[in-house]
C-alpha cells in the first residue's frame, strides 16, 4: 500500500510549479481519496483544471491568510503540504507586511487549523533563503520554519506532527533563472549579477520525491535538506545561451553571492544521512541521541556549514543540459 492511498491531502499554493508536479506525481503512482488544490487565484485554478481533472482532485479557492477558510477546508484532511508563500524577493522588500501576512500569519493559520482538526502530518516547504537571511522573504520563511518546528510542542505527542523541507533553486520553475535566460536568449545578451555567484539546483521531480520521502519518515520537528549539486550562474547562462554575451549588472538588493542551507550555528543540531541532512529541534521535547540511533546517521562536525560554494557536488554544463532535456526544457 502506498503512503497516500486512501488519504485526504491538502496542498496549499497548489497551482504553483511544485503543487502541479506533486499532484501529477501522486495521481500517477498512488491512490489518494482526495487531493485538494487550495489557492487564491481563480485563473490559475481554471487553467490547471484543463489538464488535471481527475475525479479525486478538488479545487478550492481560499487564502492562507484567512483562518476561517483554512479551518473549514481542513476538516477531514489527513495530510497537509504547505507550499503557499509570497516568494519574490523584490516584491517582499517593497511590500513587507504582505509577505509577513502570507508567510508568517499564514503559517500560523495552517498550524492552528491542523491541530484543531486533527490532521496527521504537515510538511511545510522552505527555502535556502531562510538560513541566515539577508532579505525580508528569507526572514519570513525563517520565522515560518521556526513556527512549524515549535508547533510540535503545541500538539499532543500522538497527534499532529509538523516538519519542514528546505531546498534551493528549482530547475524550470516559474520565477527561476532558467526560463528568464530562455526568454532573453534571442537578444544575444544575458544579464549576470556577479560572475562568482553559485546556486544549489534541484529538479521539480526531485523536490516532490524529497517531500514524499520525508513525509514517510518524519517524526515531527525536523528540517530536511537534500544533498543537491551546485553550479555557477555563469555556467547556467553559458549552457542556455552559449553564443550570448554576458552582461554583468551587479548583485541586487537582498541577493546573496552564495546560497546557504545549513549555517555553522546549526551544525550542533545537524545529522547527515545518505542523501540528506536533518536539522533536529533544539527542544526539551526532542531526544537527539535517540533520533541519531533511530535513523542511523552521524553528526556533522561542529562549525559545519552547507553552502553552494563549499558543496562537494558540482554540476557541469553537460550534466545541466541533460537535466534540462529530461525536464523537457528545450535549449
Amino acid at each position: 500500500m502506498s503512503l497516500l492511498d486512501g488519504k485526504v491531502v491538502l496542498i496549499t499554493g497548489a497551482t504553483g510549479s511544485f503543487g502541479k508536479r506533486f499532484i501529477s506525481t501522486v495521481l500517477e503512482s498512488q491512490n489518494p481519496q482526495s487531493l485538494i488544490v487550495f489557492s487564491r487565484d481563480e485563473l490559475k485554478q481554471f487553467e490547471m483544471q484543463q489538464t488535471v481533472n481527475a475525479n479525486n482532485v478538488k479545487y478550492v479557492l481560499g487564502d492562507v491568510r484567512d483562518y476561517n477558510r483554512v479551518r473549514r477546508i481542513m476538516d477531514g484532511v489527513d495530510i497537509v503540504i504547505h507550499a503557499a508563500a509570497m516568494k519574490q524577493v523584490p516584491a517582499s522588500e517593497h511590500n513587507p507586511m504582505e509577505a509577513i501576512k502570507t508567510n508568517i500569519f499564514g503559517a500560523e493559520n495552517i498550524i492552528n487549523a491542523a491541530i484543531e482538526t486533527g490532521v496527521d502530518k504537515v510538511i511545510a516547504l522552505s527555502t535556502d533563503k531562510a538560513a541566515n537571511p539577508m532579505n525580508l522573504y528569507g526572514a519570513t520563511k525563517l520565522a515560518s520554519d521556526k513556527l512549524f518546528v515549535a508547533a510540535n510542542a503545541l500538539s499532543a505527542p500522538d497527534k499532529t506532527r509538523f516538519s519542514v523541507v528546505r531546498y534551493g533553486n528549482v530547475i524550470g520553475s516559474r520565477g527561476s533563472v532558467v526560463p528568464f535566460f530562455l526568454s532573453l536568449r534571442d537578444t544575444g545578451i544575458l544579464p549576470i549579477t556577479e560572475p562568482r555567484m553559485t546556486r544549489f539546483w534541484i529538479t521539480l521531480g526531485e523536490g516532490v520525491q524529497m517531500v514524499l520521502d520525508c513525509l514517510a519518515t518524519m517524526l515531527g520537528g525536523e528540517i530536511f535538506i537534500p544533498k543537491i549539486p551546485s553550479m555557477t550562474v555563469v555556467d547556467v547562462a553559458k549552457t542556455i545561451g552559449p553564443e550570448c554575451e554576458l552582461n554583468i549588472i551587479g548583485i541586487r538588493p537582498g541577493e546573496k553571492l552564495h546560497e546557504v542551507m545549513i549555517t555553522s550555528d546549526d551544525s550542533i543540531n545537524t545529522v547527515e544521512l545518505d542523501n540528506k541532512y536533518v536539522i533536529q529541534p533544539a527542544a526539551d521535547w526532542w531526544d537527539q541521541e535517540s533520533y541519531l540511533s533511530q535513523v542511523g546517521g552521524k553528526r556533522v562536525p561542529e562549525g559545519f556549514s552547507y553552502t553552494s560554494d563549499n558543496n562537494s557536488v558540482w554540476m557541469n554544463s553537460e550534466e545541466f543540459a541533460k537535466i534540462l532535456a529530461k525536464e523537457k526544457i528545450e535549449i
